[in-house]
């Protein structure tokens, strides 16, 4: 008979039992202890910036570090059913072995965590303004310390004015919506070109000859329904300009014309916008934020008066 290489003896090997078995549980069963007529307690491992997702309805927060030092107070007699919980099950289940090298037998971790548990759809709990659709789409954002929960409000409650529809506010519009700028708006007369499609990616080859901004707008709408998009189909020109501006937050210059660009930042110094420049030629950009509400210059204190047509060619 031919011997059996190395291998298949390893395959012919009884897997190697998994120690930490005894110490999880899936998510249906903890439902079942906390819906009991003892409840299981519920303890919470995750970080602040976590929590303001959401948590289990129930939950005690103790953050790992401190779960020795607090277990008494949640859970003064060692015979009780503890379950604990984190994002997606290693923290908790850190914190059940130290549980259990404490004398409470009964602690158990949540497999996969609050993740499994808000994916197979069960009872949530939201001290927030966000619904579960925006906690979850959001949910990266907000983990990042430098926006959490305040910061996505913000975001969602902001209102920034797209001055161009064309290469420029094709990468800007489609990641402010992706990130959850609540309101959009978008000024431009002109229409798709076959042309532009190399470079403008709110567009696509069944939108050419149709208007940019309905051409845009339908992108946002595609990357992300929540946003509001309100669109201006028509040339920004000083009749106008002051009455667009003053109904956004911030204004985003994405055109390629220079009149434009000095009758944006003359009509957002006067409504004390801030404004935020750009321009690109070939492969040389530039990139600025003007707003002299806040002590800082304008674009005409950089550049006082247009430059000739010829040196800045669109």
């Amino acid at each position: 008979m031919k011997p059996l290489s190395n291998n298949q003896d390893r395959e012919s090997e009884p897997a190697a039992p998994d120690k930490t078995i005894d110490l999880k549980i899936t998510a249906e069963e903890a439902r079942d202890l906390l819906r009991g007529d003892n409840p299981a307690i519920l303890i919470d491992v995750r970080s602040e910036g976590e929590m303001c997702l959401g948590h289990i309805k129930g939950a005690q927060f103790i953050p790992p570090r401190d779960v020795e030092e607090e277990v008494a107070t949640v859970a003064p007699e060692k015979d009780l059913t503890i379950l604990v919980y984190c994002s997606s099950g290693p923290r908790s289940l850190r914190a059940v072995e130290r549980l259990r090298g404490m004398g409470y037998g009964k602690a158990r971790s949540i497999a996969g965590g609050y993740d499994a548990w808000l994916k197979d759809g069960r009872e949530v709990v939201n001290d927030g303004a966000f619904t579960p659709h925006q906690l979850d789409r959001y949910s990266r954002n907000m983990l990042l310390r430098e926006v959490g929960e305040e910061g996505q409000m913000k975001l969602l409650q902001a209102k920034v004015l797209l001055v161009g529809a064309g290469g420029l506010a094709s990468s800007a519009a489609l990641y402010l919506a992706a990130c959850g700028v609540g309101t959009l708006g978008i000024v431009d007369f002109d229409r798709v070109d076959l042309s532009n499609l190399n470079r403008q990616i709110l567009h696509g080859t069944d939108d050419v000859g149709r208007l940019k901004v309905d051409s845009a707008k339908a992108a946002i709408e595609r990357a992300n329904p929540d946003v509001k998009v309100i669109t201006y189909a028509e040339r920004l020109e000083p009749r106008n300009a002051l009455a667009i501006i003053n109904a956004f937050d911030i204004v985003l210059d994405a055109c390629d014309n220079l009149a434009t660009k000095f009758l944006l930042n003359d009509a957002s110094y006067f409504a004390g916008k801030p404004y935020v420049f750009g321009g690109a030629v070939g492969f040389d950009g530039q990139a600025a934020v003007f707003w002299p509400k806040g002590g800082g210059p304008c674009l005409r204190c950089l550049f006082p008066k247009p430059p000739p047509q010829h040196l800045a060619p669109t």
